[in-house]
Order: structure tokens, then sequence, then C-alpha cells
């Protein structure tokens, strides 16, 4: 599998034929000035909907938030320190 690399320019010029190489399984990077890159890649239906698995899994969370099972940071320096002791 290839990356190809375009500018931003590029991409508007190139959309269809970037969107098929995407979906056929291309890498895309899609550069932005000097600093900044996003990736193309092909959203499936299923990857936009909450399955009843999922849905069990969010509805156990919070309950666990609930029942005070969880982690809460109020402050930047608060996440990061919890972050640092995993």
């Amino acid at each position: 599998m290839a990356v190809v690399q375009v500018t931003s320019r590029e991409f508007r010029s190139e959309q269809a034929r970037l969107f098929g190489l995407a979906d056929s399984g291309e890498q895309i990077i899609i550069r932005r000035g000097k600093k900044q890159a996003y990736t193309l890649v092909p959203v499936n239906y299923g990857d936009l909907m909450i399955t009843p698995e999922l849905q069990a899994r969010i509805e156990e969370a919070e309950k666990e938030c609930r029942e005070g099972r969880c982690v809460a940071c109020r402050t930047m320096d608060e996440l990061n320190s919890f972050l640092d002791s995993l």
C-alpha cells in the first residue's frame, strides 16, 4: 500500500481520483501548510451507528460514574498527574 501525499490545493483539484484511491485502500495524506496534515479515510455507515454492544458499554460506564467508580479530573494538572500515573 502506497502513501499518497498531496497539498490542499492538489486535493481540491483531484478529489475524485483521491477519493477513489482511498476507497481502494491507499493512504492519502493532505498537507496544509508546513505543520498541518490530514488523512483521508473512508467511513462505513456502520462506523456512524451506535450498536447494541456499544450502547451497553456506554450505559455501564455511566453507571460506574454515578457510583463513583471513575476518576474525575477537574484541571489540566489533575489530568496530567493521572496520565503520568498510568
